[in-house]
């Protein structure tokens, strides 16, 4: 695995949980999407929980752009639930081209939110 992230990896019931931590850099960001990417390959699950505890300043929109060019093909028909605490930063510009790959993506601050709209299609109010 990466030196600069952590990534753990665990599945529940068709679903897919993540947690990665370490540093917000294009190079890990991609990396534990990569790993995510392969996961789902090697198991499919429709559903998938990312708690994101990257710390240090947001990605570029463009590398939200490129991650989704990238990456977003080989994740099929997904629904994501993308949980963010520390601050949403740019990550919507990654939910918005999501979603327009044919992704169905949320952003988060709050996983028991995400949790909910993963599994039931809405947050609380």
């Amino acid at each position: 695995m990466n030196a600069g992230f952590q990534l753990a990896l665990r599945r529940e019931a068709g679903e897919l949980q993540a947690h990665v931590t370490g540093a917000n850099t294009r190079a890990n960001t991609f990396g534990y999407w990569q790993a995510i990417a392969e996961a789902l390959a090697a198991q499919p699950a429709g559903l998938l929980l990312l708690v994101d505890e990257l710390e240090g300043p947001p990605l570029a929109i463009e590398d939200w752009r490129a991650l989704v060019a990238e990456l977003g093909p080989r994740l099929g028909r997904l629904r994501v639930a993308h949980v963010k605490p520390r601050g949403l930063g740019t990550v919507e510009h990654c939910m918005l081209s999501a979603i327009g790959s044919g992704l169905e993506a949320q952003v988060f601050a709050d996983v028991l939110a995400a949790g909910l709209w993963l599994r039931y299609g809405q947050a609380p109010d």
